[in-house]
């Protein structure tokens, strides 16, 4: 098989291709628990597709009962009223299925420029790549419990956000993803974020197999804050500021409505070691080969929350976002014998993407229509996004011709989302039962649309672009398809002490045939302090339309690999079968512990089995990849060796296993004049197995090892996150540390007898690192605050790759889930509220 990734390829040449227990222990014996599970929120009231609530007042008049002190806006939780995965309003601590929560004072508190990157820091289940490549590098995708960004639903306000339209071509876990990209969301629009960490598609449908992110919006009916943040990198680049604004209004008395907007901009980082592969600097820059690093990026995005009583029983209400960002990411130099006449010092290229999207919601629900509460609503998003390439040159173009642009426009790719949804809720007391029984049911049609424009020609002419050739006229799609589903969910107590909820759904395809799962919860309570609770589940993903559709072929001097579509007569000539779903069955166990007061802890195990999981594989070699990439259209540099080229398609490639665990927990200690201190302790054990794997043509197996581990150990293997915050008067600190455990994978050989080879690899291992976070408070008056703070404050940095790895200079493992390769980075932020 061919394990070239794109970046790769366009490296060679001037294009080629356990936590141990006693650590627990230890951990353990701190006392504390993550405090993102502590967020300020307020009783909800049904809303969404699938019976989602919503606050249903403004978090600001929230009761003495769930709250303490707010402290400058960072309220500490000492219960929570959470909303996802289930049918009814239930406490964090009385839900049958784990649920995290994170309030929007958090996010902003991390100093970070995006949500991701916010929840990555503050979420011990949820990594991210340390840097993608190619196009990829230019979206913001995350991991859940390991898993891929396609295996997350992402909810706001209990409805069906859209994905990106960038689809990952990379390599790595998100080889293939479209995951939602929910850095589009302004943060200041955000009152909190619920993670449910369980399977969750039998009772919101596709993608929700790792489990569920739920973006709860503000309600605010009047007041509003402005915030800015600015820092950089110790290294002295890559710099960051975020300005942000919400404005709350009463829309007489009988409503509300709530605006925001956020300006985010960041520098290029660079963190490529010395380019022993071309031996030369890139001149006019001061560092060798830029490729590795982080990309420059600006982004605005604005939004708004709005709802409005009809009558006692009847409410209007409507939400959206749009955010633009224009963005661009080194590629590999290009050394002065490439194009010597254009660029005589050489030249690097750099990918761009100029994104909008948007995402609009409004509906109508109510109460007492015969018994039943009701919501209707409709939801249409979507991403759009032109992708180029800047600073390079088509040196085919140039030898034909004596001509060739700098500046390319390489693709245009585009979805939409329409989903509608109406559902129903009503509780019937039944005899010899403690409580109610909740009967919820609705119906969901959704229409997904997926388009796939060709570059200018002089960008796939003769070879294409330097770096990423455009996509040719062959490779243009538009294509679309239609989802119809329905659900129940009962809910009940048993007995007083005995929880229990049933959910089914069914949903049908066009494209993929229909799927019927469902999901089984309860929960026990022997005392007040003390609880068990589990789940079992069945769960699915559909492929998507970028999965089934989309084609592309990558070129340089030296190699050229294409990706044929699944569904395509050229790929069923190398072996290729109609995709079909991901299925998936996850288990869930766990207690719920409060010992004494203002200690709380949980402790769930989870194991999540996936059947016919969607991989790029298939791949020939040859003669029969030219003749599978001709038939696709696709033409092939008479000067690329036969040897070199590579054809690969998407294809339920393997099976998998995750297993792991979460500890999570609160403890809140006073020290009476000395002030107070919320602990808090976060604990993921995480690994994944491949229990079955799909053979080709040829009846090998479709994955080889270098594609193994990127789906089983390119994240850690555990993640502790430890800390608390200390507050006085005027004054709060936090320190926490998060240990991120081991990665591993299966790198490319750069030199010797085995460079570029795609069967044998150098085991790399990416040692556990440490990385301490801290930020100072002082609340100048009661509006203003003031904070100064470090991420990474030692400047640690990941183990770096063996010499024989290092490809012109990259000297970090690209798919490992980490600590990123930026170091450390210290940051200023004022807030006004008014």
């Amino acid at each position: 098989m061919h394990a070239l990734t794109k970046r790769q390829a366009a490296r060679f040449g001037t294009a080629a291709p356990g936590l141990r227990m006693k650590t627990l222990a230890l951990a353990a014996l701190a006392l504390a628990c993550h405090g993102a599970a502590w967020a300020q929120t307020t009783p909800a009231t049904p809303e969404g597709d699938t019976g989602i609530t919503q606050p249903a007042q403004s978090t600001q008049s929230a009761s003495p009962a769930q709250t303490t002190t707010a402290r400058g806006g960072d309220t500490v939780q000492q219960d929570t009223v959470v909303v996802t995965g289930t049918r009814t309003d239930t406490k964090a601590s009385k839900s049958l299925t784990p649920v995290d929560v994170i309030s929007g004072a958090r996010l902003q508190q991390t100093g970070q420029s995006n949500l991701r990157d916010a929840l990555v820091q503050l979420s011990p289940a949820i990594v991210r790549e340390t840097y993608a490549g190619d196009a990829a590098v230019l979206t913001d995708a995350l991991s859940l419990h390991g898993l891929s960004p396609d295996h997350v639903l992402v909810l706001v306000n209990g409805k069906r956000r859209h994905s990106t339209a960038n689809i990952a071509l990379d390599g790595g876990l998100n080889e293939g993803s479209t995951g939602v990209d929910i850095d589009m969301i302004p943060v200041a629009l955000i009152d909190h974020i619920e993670i449910l960490r369980d399977g969750a598609a039998a009772q919101y449908g596709s993608d929700a197999i790792a489990g569920v992110i739920n973006i709860i919006l503000k309600r605010k009916s009047q007041g509003g804050e402005v915030q800015s943040t600015t820092g950089q990198t110790y290294a002295g680049d890559g710099l960051k500021n975020t300005e942000s604004a919400n404005l709350g209004f009463n829309l007489g008395d009988r409503g509300f409505l709530d605006l925001a907007a956020e300006y985010a901009r960041q520098n290029h980082t660079v963190r490529t070691g010395p380019d022993d592969y071309f031996g030369t600097f890139a001149p006019g820059h001061g560092y060798y080969n830029p490729i590795e690093g982080d990309p420059s990026s600006t982004r605005q995005s604005v939004g708004f929350n709005a709802g409005y009583s009809l009558s006692d029983d009847v409410e209007l209400y409507g939400f959206g976002t749009y955010a633009h960002r224009n963005a661009s990411a080194y590629q590999n130099y290009r050394p002065p014998s490439v194009l010597p006449e254009i660029y005589p010092n050489g030249f690097t290229p750099q990918e761009t993407i100029s994104e909008n999207d948007f995402s609009v919601t409004a509906g109508v629900k109510g109460e007492n229509l015969f018994g039943w509460s009701w919501d209707l609503s409709t939801t249409y998003g979507g991403d759009h996004a032109n992708i180029g390439m800047v600073d390079s040159a088509n040196t085919g173009l140039y030898d034909a011709i004596g001509y060739t642009p700098t500046n390319f426009h390489l693709s245009t790719v585009s979805n939409t989302q329409l989903t509608n949804n109406i559902d129903f809720s009503r509780a019937f007391q039944l005899p010899l039962l403690p409580a109610p029984v909740q009967v919820s049911f609705g119906f969901e049609q959704r229409r997904e649309t997926y388009s796939v424009g060709a570059g200018d020609p002089y960008s796939y002419a003769y070879g294409g672009s330097q770096a990423l050739p455009g996509l040719s006229p062959v490779s243009a799609a538009d294509v679309s398809r239609n989802v119809i589903g329905t659900y129940i969910d009962l809910s009940t107590h048993i007995t007083p002490k005995w929880q229990i909820d049933l959910a089914g759904r069914y949903e049908h395809y066009n494209d993929v045939g229909d799927t019927t799962n469902g999901k089984i919860s309860t929960r026990y309570d022997f005392t007040p302090r003390f609880a068990i609770r589990g789940s079992v589940s069945s769960g699915f993903r559909a492929p998507s339309l970028a999965e089934e559709y989309y084609t592309n072929i990558n070129e340089s001097p030296a190699s050229a690999s294409g990706l044929l579509a699944a569904n395509s007569a050229a790929a069923k000539l190398i072996g290729a079968q109609q995709l079909k779903s991901e299925q998936s069955t996850n288990y869930n166990v766990g207690f719920v512990l409060t010992p004494v007061d203002n200690l709380h802890l949980t402790l769930d195990a989870y194991q999540v089995d996936i059947r016919n999981r969607i991989v790029l594989g298939g791949t020939a070699s040859g003669a029969d990849a030219i003749a599978a990439m001709e038939a696709a259209g696709l033409s092939v540099p008479s000067s690329v060796p036969v040897s070199a080229v590579s054809a690969s398609y998407f294809t339920n490639g393997a099976s998998t296993r995750t297993r792991g665990i979460d500890l999570m927990g609160a403890w809140h200690t006073a020290f009476g004049r000395w002030g107070q201190v919320d602990w808090d302790l976060g604990v993921n054990l995480n690994t994944t197995s491949i229990t079955h794997m799909a053979t080709n043509a040829n009846g090998g197996p479709v994955l080889n090892a270098q594609q193994v581990g990127w789906l089983t150990t390119s994240t850690p293997k555990n993640k502790i996150i430890i800390g608390g915050t200390w507050h006085r008067d005027k004054w709060a600190v936090a320190i926490h540390e998060t240990r991120f455990g081991t990665t591993s994978g299966e790198e490319t050989y750069i030199v010797g007898p085995n460079a570029f080879s795609t069967t044998q690899f150098i085991h790399f291992e990416n040692a556990a690192r440490y990385v301490t976070d801290v930020e100072v408070r002082y609340d100048v008056t009661k509006k203003f605050q003031i904070a100064v703070g470090a991420n990474n404050l030692f400047d640690v940095y990941p183990s770096k790759l063996p010499y024989e790895a290092q490809l012109e200079g990259a000297q970090y493992d690209a798919f490992a889930s980490t600590i990123g390769v930026n170091g450390g980075f210290y940051y200023l932020r004022a807030r006004y509220q008014f």
